[in-house]
């Protein structure tokens, strides 16, 4: 009766269909690769074998999800999906026979990010380390700083706040062009685009969180006599971490984006927009997707930093203990 009952619990029927997923994933690999040797090989007949080996993985995924209880489930499940979704790319480009200038496969776009390793090491540091963290500071904290000074000074809402909003209705497309006149076509040109991607996201959320205080609360700092600096330090900004760590999340990807993009309009001979631009002219689409994994994998990464950094600094919050 035991054994029967642990073998009907959540974790057991998980284990069960992520094995089952992976013993069938790896016995359709090899049909196909046998299938493939013949002659007349014709992709459609294994159509229906692909579509059982999707159900029982979408299975073990939904049943891993639906764990409770460790920390770690969210994380594997996350990379079960991925793996599961870099498994089913593999083998529809294999099966189709799709050309690698319309979709590369993951092995090979893996192949070019070792044989490459040097180049795109380059570039992410041209974009990644330059530019776009340094405008993403600078883009940030003047965010922040025009916050606070808006609050402080209410009258300054009618001047710098109209003015400020004037930064995120630009077009990216026709500021970068500019900033490169101005700053050269080295990396300053991206941080000022950047910053001005990044300015007014965190404008705005500077002034969402400081409006985030009770008036309850308010009332007993006046009580203690404490003044605005006071105030500020011990009971505004800390009810101001979640929107200010949004605003740091959201202006992480903007960046990143906007980095990339401005490369386009003028660069040196390094960058990760200078490499998808170029590539892309030449057809090289596994340097390409190359260069955009490496850009979609900082993103991630500084998000998750970024989140880490967030439960650290704000645990208290109701926000982040639901999490």
């Amino acid at each position: 009766m035991s054994v029967a009952r642990d073998a009907s619990t959540p974790g057991a029927k998980a284990v069960f269909a992520l094995v089952a997923g992976l013993t069938l994933a790896a016995a359709f690999w090899w049909l196909l690769d046998r299938a493939q040797q013949q002659a007349d090989f014709q992709p459609m007949p294994l159509v229906a074998p692909l579509l059982v080996v999707m159900a029982i993985a979408g299975l073990g995924v939904r049943r891993l999800a639906a764990l409770d209880g460790r920390p770690w489930y969210g994380t594997a499940t996350a990379a079960l999906f991925g793996l599961w979704l870099l498994y089913f790319w593999q083998v529809g480009v294999t099966l189709f026979d799709v050309p690698k200038v319309l979709l590369p496969s993951p092995a090979w776009i893996a192949q070019m990010l070792v044989d490459r390793w040097d180049t795109l090491a380059g570039d992410w540091v041209q974009t990644v380390a330059k530019a776009v963290c340094i405008g993403w500071a600078l883009g940030s904290g003047l965010g922040f700083i025009v916050g606070v000074a808006i609050d402080r000074a209410p009258f300054l809402q009618r001047g710098l706040l109209p003015l400020a909003s004037l930064t995120s209705t630009v077009p990216l497309v026709a500021v970068a062009p500019i900033m490169v006149m101005w700053f050269g076509f080295e990396w300053p040109s991206k941080a000022a685009v950047v910053v001005l991607m990044t300015f007014f996201p965190m404008l705005v959320a500077t002034l969402a969180g400081l409006q985030a205080a009770g008036r309850l609360e308010l009332e007993l700092m006046k009580t203690y006599a404490a003044g605005y600096t006071r105030t500020l330090r011990d009971l505004r900004l800390p009810m101001a971490m979640p929107f200010l760590f949004s605003a740091l999340k959201v202006n992480a990807t903007l960046a990143l984006i906007g980095a990339i993009v401005a490369e386009f309009f003028g660069s040196p001979t390094v960058g990760l927009g200078f490499r998808i631009s170029t590539e892309a002219a030449r057809m090289n689409m596994g340097l390409v997707w190359s260069a955009i994994v490496v850009a979609a994998v900082t993103g991630s990464v500084a998000y998750a930093l970024l989140v880490q950094l967030e439960r650290r600094v704000a645990f208290w919050h109701p926000s982040v203990r639901s999490k």
